[in-house]
């Protein structure tokens, strides 16, 4: 079926290229395969963010030292990553919302692997920059947060937000222990050796997870949520019919406020989410703090980042998600001025309690995000609309590595700019509540979601 530049994509009646529309049903009676895409989803945000973000701090100064870079320079990986993350993202929306993520993530292991491993013979920036800005950032694109949320709002409608919630949990696993494991692996053998490690972690993990994923519930016998005929006839899927019925596609998204308010919201919100995952060891260090306290406080952060997602999942099913969102970034930016003043107060104990609240405040972006995108423009081409808006949100925050570097180069520590990066959280709350659900796009409902495939039956 064609794909449309206005349109997006028009789902298929089959399921993934190569794909029977015979179930692929577990083999126990009564459990929903949506259970699986839920655990695919959470390794392979747990290993995508681990190797982009998690473990990046604890090899800041040690490469810089033994190459003879700046932070500055390390980090313009970084700030080129943004940008290519965008452009990848912008190419494969569309073809999730088709065909599904399964080989993209296949392909985008394969290849984030090979950079990792590779990124342990560097010896001159420019091969960081290609290796680490654009090889890597190509297959951490390909396995992560846009392929993976969007089939997760695909297969749940009604119990999306605690679903993406406990999917995502995955991320803030990421933060709790890598920076650990990639702070004892560089001691034990080296920063050249502990990339090497790392890619074997990767590989051994993605592969086997990309096996699980599939596009949709309809192409193997199911229907959104786990409803069954029954359920379907007494109206339980009314809200997932609902939900594709109002489905927005790319130019119609393009044409409302509300797609453009959200991600300058969740832009200026992920200028945090980053500078704080890669930057919040180097910050502790400058201020006298060992590298391994800065792996405990990392893991003081994302401790509470993990336990809150089902929190903030239950809580956007009873109160307007934007409400939520708003909440959640305001108390990361208060958070992240409480952090600096105890850092250089050294007031541990105000530290701790910094870094807790952060994580608590951090902890719903992706889960109020994803929902907030799913519940306001539908499930049928969200990966079009996703995609489209990807690239805006990346680029907001494509500089912010780069400039927080810089200033610290410049003057010395990074009190300032994250005082700044703080304020963007609060600029964020009040952006988000400015957010109003855009009115049914103005044109005749699309036909039904196709119906689940009838299972094959049983040989002999």
């Amino acid at each position: 079926m064609a794909v449309t530049a206005d349109r997006g994509p028009a789902p298929p009646d089959a399921g993934e290229a190569g794909e029977s529309r015979s179930p692929a049903r577990p083999p126990w009676p009564g459990f929903y395969y949506g259970y699986w895409i839920l655990g695919g989803a959470f390794v392979s945000q747990l290993i995508t963010i681990a190797m982009m973000t998690s473990v990046v701090g604890p090899f800041v100064n040690p490469m810089t030292e033994s190459l003879g870079w700046t932070t500055s320079q390390f980090f313009t990986a970084t700030t080129v990553s943004r940008f290519v993350m965008s452009g990848v993202g912008f190419f494969i929306g569309a073809s999730v919302d088709r065909h599904g993520g399964r080989r993209f993530m296949l392909a985008g292991g394969l290849i984030l692997g090979l950079s990792l491993f590779l990124a342990g013979s560097v010896t001159e920036l420019w091969q960081w920059i290609v290796l680490r800005g654009v090889m890597f950032t190509m297959g951490a694109a390909l396995v992560g947060n846009l392929v993976v949320n969007v089939t997760m709002a695909k297969w749940w409608v009604t119990k999306r937000g605690r679903m993406i919630g406990f999917s995502s949990m995955g991320v803030s696993l990421a933060g709790m222990t890598f920076p650990g494991v990639a702070t004892v692996l560089i001691a034990q053998f080296g920063w050249e050796d502990a990339w090497r490690v790392l890619a074997l972690i990767t590989v051994i993990t993605i592969l086997p997870t990309a096996t699980i994923m599939r596009r949709q519930p309809e192409d193997h016998g199911w229907h959104p949520d786990g409803l069954d005929e029954a359920q379907m006839r007494a109206g339980g899927g009314a809200a997932a019919q609902a939900d594709y019925d109002n489905s927005f596609t790319r130019r119609e998204a393009l044409h409302t406020k509300a797609l453009y308010l959200i991600v300058l919201a969740f832009g200026l919100g992920g200028v945090g989410i980053q500078v704080m995952l890669v930057q919040s060891i180097p910050f502790l260090e400058d201020n006298g703090f060992s590298t391994g306290f800065g792996a405990v406080m990392a893991t003081t952060m994302s401790f509470p980042a993990l336990i809150s997602k089902p929190f903030w999942g239950w809580t956007m099913e009873r109160i307007e998600p934007k409400t939520a969102a708003a909440i959640g970034f305001g108390q990361a930016g208060v958070a992240m001025i409480v952090i600096v003043f105890a850092a250089n107060a050294d007031a541990v104990p105000l530290l701790v309690l910094g870094y807790a609240l952060m994580g608590w405040g951090f902890g719903g972006q992706i889960p109020l995000q994803e929902t907030i995108w799913g519940s306001y423009f539908g499930r049928r081409y969200l990966g079009s609309v996703r995609s489209v808006a990807m690239p805006i949100s990346l680029v907001i925050g494509a500089s912010s590595p780069l400039i927080v570097a810089t200033y610290r180069d410049m003057v010395g520590n990074y009190n300032g700019v994250f005082v700044g990066v703080g304020v963007c959280w609060i600029v964020a709350a009040l952006v988000v509540m400015l957010v109003r659900k855009p009115p049914r796009p103005d044109r005749p409902p699309p036909p039904p979601p196709p119906e689940p495939a009838e299972p094959a039956a049983p040989a002999g």
